[in-house]
């Protein structure tokens, strides 16, 4: 089983990738279903003027000009304040500049999907197809340390159809409760025609092993597998997810195109742009 991105139609041109709300920089060139160039940077992530290199820098190696691209994607976050504001205000600079358009992916969906792609491709390598071939959804919830004992999270399934889809939007949550959350769901589940048979825990568990191997022994005893797969972002799913929102029409207002802030209110985030603003003319 792969996962590939059906498009309502086809984009022309290759799409240029972007997400900075992790620990990581990540960024790719992706055309159709190929990845023409990806990097993954931890160093001099929340400096706008080296993530620009980086990005001309991809470009040039895949002998991409910005005239010939589709489109610009972009990873909205949730994540860090820092990090996500670095990585929109780039992309919405590149996108007026470049006039091309731009879209904004969420970036626990790109966690939950490429997750979920290198789990089956593991699976895959090691257990016959068959195997896979039974009834019933596979749920994704990606996982991005929040601290406090918080988790930036949100749920996805892989129907039995082989449709993707949202179930639980993008939030803040303690873990411990939605751990409880996720088993009730999951056995209210039981009831429908398709069941959820197993769940992925994907990203950064590191803070966060005890909840998940709670997890693990509650879906247990209900007869439902919890597999963990610790995972760090790749570009090219920001781009392929980008890719699907290019083509079925949705574009980005490059001037008010804001990050998902997810846990600040607005007075906060005012706050904090008037912080970062002092820090950079002072």
């Amino acid at each position: 089983m792969r996962l590939e991105r059906q498009h309502s139609k086809s984009i022309e041109g290759p799409v240029i990738a972007l997400d900075t709300s992790t620990a990581s920089m990540a960024a790719a060139v992706v055309h159709g279903n190929e990845v023409m160039g990806e990097v993954q940077s931890l160093a001099e992530r929340n400096h706008s003027v080296h993530v620009v290199a980086h990005l001309k820098q991809l470009l040039a190696s895949c002998g991409v000009t910005e005239q010939s691209l589709a489109g610009i994607a972009v990873g909205k976050g949730p994540g860090s304040y820092t990090g996500m504001r670095i990585a929109v205000s780039v992309a919405k600079t590149l996108a007026w500049v470049w006039k091309k358009p731009l879209v904004g992916v969420s970036s626990l969906e790109a966690i939950a999907y490429g997750a979920l792609q290198r789990g089956i491709e593991a699976l895959e390598a090691s257990v016959p197809l068959a195997a896979h071939a039974e009834n019933g959804e596979q749920w994704v919830l990606p996982i991005m340390d929040a601290r406090r004992g918080q988790v930036y999270s949100s749920g996805f399934r892989m129907t039995s159809d082989g449709e993707w889809e949202r179930w639980e939007n993008d939030a803040v949550k303690l873990m411990h409760g939605w751990v409880d959350d996720v088993i009730v769901r999951a056995k209210a589940s039981a009831e429908l025609s398709s069941p959820v048979r197993k769940i992925w825990l994907a990203g950064d568990l590191s803070q966060h092993e005890a909840e998940a191997e709670r997890l693990q022994q509650l879906g247990k005893q209900i007869g439902i597998e919890v597999a963990r797969q610790p995972y760090v972002l790749e570009g090219r799913w920001i781009a392929y997810l980008g890719q699907q929102l290019l083509a079925s029409g949705v574009s980005e207002n490059v001037h008010t195109f804001a990050p998902n802030y997810t846990q600040l209110t607005e007075a906060e985030v005012k706050l904090k742009e008037k912080q970062a603003e002092e820090g950079v003319n002072g």
